[in-house]
């Protein structure tokens, strides 16, 4: 199963070595799951003439751009098989690693197999600001996830039904593999770089914004115990002012740091109304139930 968003350049060749390997554990019962997420190529149009061709490959062209997260819950709705194989289309990861993944999910008995890099792609920034996001993320969630996991893995039947169970709008879907439990287990690979990064820094904060407060309550806690410390502060700081002005009858000067703590509160005031304001926006969110992805129309040869 994958997803299609500027993948046209990737759609034939991912195609053919995905058949190569799903018939070599398989032979011919799968198959190709592919979700289109509004690609503004002609993604969608590739890959439904190969439906014409090969019965095994379905694909799901979605109204609109809904984002990868979202896709990917939709193609696993669509998943009928006993295991599934969740993998990128711009074959960065290989559609190869499926051979291996059975391999160990049949050795280990566990319901999980996923890609783990070797070392993280890209330069020291993307690098550094990667590993910064996980060590954010567990240190504002207490929530360890797994470091540098790749979309790749393969997954059993009750592994995706029991992942299907989330029914949350916001989707921060490496919480989501996490938390739905069972048994997991990596496999070291090596992911090619074949494309820039399209995650920037202002999109990785955006992201890190997003899953904290999707997958946690961890802030809203953290600002009840902050203001608990700055109330405790003013209050010996204004029992030293008493006791200056009670006993040593001399006035306290320094009127730079009370301009300075003024502004240190408004800041840290308007920055905790606008945590509380993300998740009130969260809470509108899930109220509307609005689904996951709606599908325009769904491509697959007859099998009759």
């Amino acid at each position: 199963m994958t997803t299609l968003y500027r993948s046209s350049p990737y759609v034939e060749e991912f195609h053919r070595r995905a058949s190569a390997a799903a018939q070599q554990i398989a032979g011919d019962d799968y198959e190709i799951v592919m979700v289109n997420d509004g690609s503004p190529d002609n993604s969608v149009e590739i890959a439904a003439h190969l439906t014409d061709t090969d019965s095994h490959v379905v694909v799901i062209d979605l109204s609109r751009n809904f984002g990868h997260h979202k896709a990917i819950m939709t193609g696993l709705a669509h998943a009928r098989g006993d295991t599934v194989f969740l993998i990128d289309s711009d074959l960065e990861e290989a559609p190869e690693f499926l051979v291996n993944f059975d391999a160990q999910l049949r050795q280990q008995g566990c319901d999980v197999v996923y890609g783990v890099q070797a070392t993280r792609k890209g330069g020291w920034f993307e690098r550094w600001s990667g590993e910064w996001f996980y060590r954010m993320f567990q240190l504002l969630t207490g929530v360890a996830l797994p470091r540098n996991v790749l979309t790749a893995r393969l997954m059993t039947r009750r592994y995706v039904a029991a992942l299907l169970l989330h029914k949350e709008r916001e989707i921060f879907i490496a919480g989501l593999w996490h938390i739905t439990g069972f048994e997991q287990r990596p496999q070291v690979v090596q992911k090619l770089h074949s494309s820039e990064t399209t995650y920037t820094f202002r999109r990785k904060m955006s992201l890190l914004v997003n899953s904290v407060t999707s997958f946690s309550n961890a802030p809203l806690i953290n600002i009840f115990y902050f203001g608990t410390c700055i109330s405790l502060i003013a209050s010996l700081y204004t029992l030293y002012l008493l006791i200056q002005w009670l006993f040593l009858s001399r006035p306290v000067s320094g009127w730079t740091s009370v301009m300075a703590s003024i502004w240190l509160l408004g800041g840290m005031i308007i920055s905790f109304i606008g945590v509380v304001g993300i998740y009130l926006s969260k809470i509108f969110s899930e109220t509307k139930h609005r689904p996951y992805t709606i599908v325009k129309q769904v491509y697959a040869k007859s099998q009759d």
